[in-house]
């Protein structure tokens, strides 16, 4: 019975990322339906550019990405340095940190499932709202983000895994701070260096196993939804 026994330690990890995972969400998802729809439905010169770009923390290692971030905004990075001289604003080794090392290494999942999602919204229904005097922004809200919203919400909930997984970009530009930055990954990688920390580590990533199980399962759900609807 010991192994269910969760200590207070593991409850604010857990607790911890779920913050991290769900304010990490709610901020990337209005950039990523902007970006999606702009890959789905513009041509433009150096489109292929930006697609490259918004994809790019897929290919790269964590650690970079969370390096990168720490070089931009760090206390003497380009922008972390104006925040705290200016401002008085300190991103990295926070709690922010966190949620924006989450929010870049997820923004990929996000964007591209909303863009695949857009793309299988016929074209043909908008242009009908636009002739029947709907404005664009009308046209996009009550047309095509209704058609597109099982697969929005897919991308919402890949999203959020990939948050609560995250290890490298975290523990790199947010550290591994208890109660402040530890997240579960970061918390089992502390019971792994700490001697008969392998029942905590066990404990912790059986509900990681259970929380992205179920991520997967719901966002399989709302694709074979999405699928159904064309």
């Amino acid at each position: 019975m010991e192994f269910f026994r969760i200590t207070v330690p593991e409850l604010q990890a857990i607790g911890l990322s779920l913050k991290v995972a769900a304010i990490c969400s709610l901020l990337s998802l209005p950039l990523a339906l902007a970006t999606g729809w702009l890959l789905a439905r513009r041509k433009f010169h150096g489109k292929w550019l930006l697609d490259g770009f918004v994809h790019l923390p897929l290919v790269l290692p964590p650690v970079t990405v969370g390096f990168l971030l720490l070089m931009a905004f760090g206390v003497n990075g380009v922008l972390g340095k104006l925040l705290m001289e200016h401002f008085g604003i300190r991103i990295s080794f926070t709690f922010w940190a966190a949620v924006l090392a989450s929010a870049v290494v997820s923004f990929p999942l996000l964007v591209r499932a909303i863009k695949v999602a857009i793309e299988m919204v016929d074209e043909e229904l908008e242009s009908a709202a636009r002739t029947l005097g709907a404005g664009p922004w009308r046209a996009f809200f009550t047309i095509t983000v209704p058609l597109a919203m099982p697969g929005i919400l897919s991308g919402a909930v890949l999203g959020f895994a990939r948050c609560l997984g995250e290890f490298g970009a975290t523990i790199t530009f947010a550290g591994n701070i208890a109660g402040t930055t530890q997240t579960m990954p970061l918390a089992i990688y502390t019971a792994m260096q700490s001697p008969g920390g392998d029942i905590i580590a066990f404990r912790l990533a059986a509900v990681s196993i259970l929380m992205a199980f179920l991520a997967v399962i719901g966002s399989e759900l709302l694709n074979k939804k999405l699928l159904r609807q064309k």
